[in-house]
């Protein structure tokens, strides 16, 4: 396993994120991976994604791949 220092990660999560807190982070500073976490838990761990399998889970998802959201 490959560690990835995201200390300058730049994070952002959604505008339809619930209100309650809820939801994840996820930073696109970087090229060819995708990290996101847990917005409640910030100096938690986070999951690290190639970018292309992550825009491929984005495109199902806005194709109701995995139904109702």
């Amino acid at each position: 396993m490959r560690m990835v220092d995201l200390t300058a990660a730049t994070w952002r999560k959604s505008s339809h994120s619930a209100q309650e807190g809820q939801c994840i982070e996820v930073s696109v500073d970087f090229r060819s991976f995708i990290p996101v976490r847990d917005s409640k838990d910030p100096q938690g761990p986070a999951l690290v994604f190639p970018a292309a399998e992550f825009a491929a889970f984005l495109t199902a998802l806005r194709a109701g791949e995995f139904g109702e959201v």
